[in-house]
């Protein structure tokens, strides 16, 4: 317990799945957190769990595609709790369907918000961080942003482009020398309500997608992970365990990026 005590955070896109659990793990562990989404029930939800549980919390609605929201969500951060020391960009949508039958209007929506939201969120936390030291900034990738997956091409696209943001983000930082890890978290088959909202996730597919099916065929370990798997590793680069850890990948898919297991019958 209490392995980011005294740290301030934001979590974006937290009023459910991986960002509720990621809220929820950092205030368990001592850090005061501003819950951001388009999701104003769930957010306050997650919230009133926070508090219940004896944690410190506030919700702000955010649309993270709009960069007018960027100035007043960490200045509420900086006004409630006095500082900033971790920006945790998990906001993310996806929109499945064929390259071939996309919509450009689909692409640029996805975009504004995957890779978008996150470009704001670290142009925005970076001054505010290093006013006070420093910090560490947490993006939300995929290994979508590692590998190709039919159906899943503007997805893909843009989780791929947050990997190497994040890249050059650590890059910059430690060029400027303010303190600033900047790393990215790879989460694979993952049960989470995302998969609900990607109906058209593979070719001549229409109904949504079950992620124990997925990742029980293509997974190693045969099974999918949960929200809290990944939490754990935004509170692992969150607090001052991962000190030496910039630019890195941290890959959460229970092996799936690493080759292929033939499991034995039971």
């Amino acid at each position: 317990m209490g392995q980011v005590d005294g740290k301030v955070a934001i979590v974006t896109g937290g009023a459910s799945g991986i960002g509720a659990a990621s809220a929820e793990t950092l205030a368990r562990e001592g850090a005061k957190v501003l819950v951001t989404d388009i999701d104003d029930a769930g957010g306050a939800a997650v919230v009133a769990r926070i508090e219940a549980a004896g944690g410190t919390a506030c919700f702000r609605h955010q649309d993270v595609a709009e960069e007018s929201s960027w100035p007043e969500i960490v200045g509420a951060a900086v006004q409630r709790f006095g500082r900033l020391d971790v920006m945790v960009a998990n906001a993310g949508i996806g929109i499945g369907g064929l390259i071939i039958d996309m919509s450009l209007a689909d692409w640029r929506r996805q975009t504004s918000i995957n890779l978008d939201g996150v470009f704001l969120s670290v142009r925005t936390a970076i001054p505010v961080m290093a006013q006070t030291g420093g910090g560490s900034i947490i993006i939300m990738s995929s290994v979508a942003g590692l590998r190709g997956s039919a159906g899943l091409a503007g997805y893909c696209a843009t989780k791929g482009g947050v990997r190497l943001f994040a890249k050059a983000a650590a890059m910059e930082c430690a060029a400027m020398g303010v303190n600033i890890r900047v790393n990215s978290i790879h989460p694979g088959i993952i049960d989470t309500p995302i998969w609900g909202k990607i109906p058209g996730g593979t070719p001549g597919r229409n109904a949504p997608i079950d992620p124990n099916e997925i990742a029980k065929a293509g997974t190693p370990l045969g099974r999918a992970g949960l929200a809290q798997d990944i939490a754990n590793g935004v509170l692992y680069l969150a607090s001052d365990l991962s000190s030496y850890v910039t630019g890195a990948e941290l890959v959460i898919d229970g092996g799936m990026t690493a080759g292929a297991a033939i499991r034995r019958p039971d």
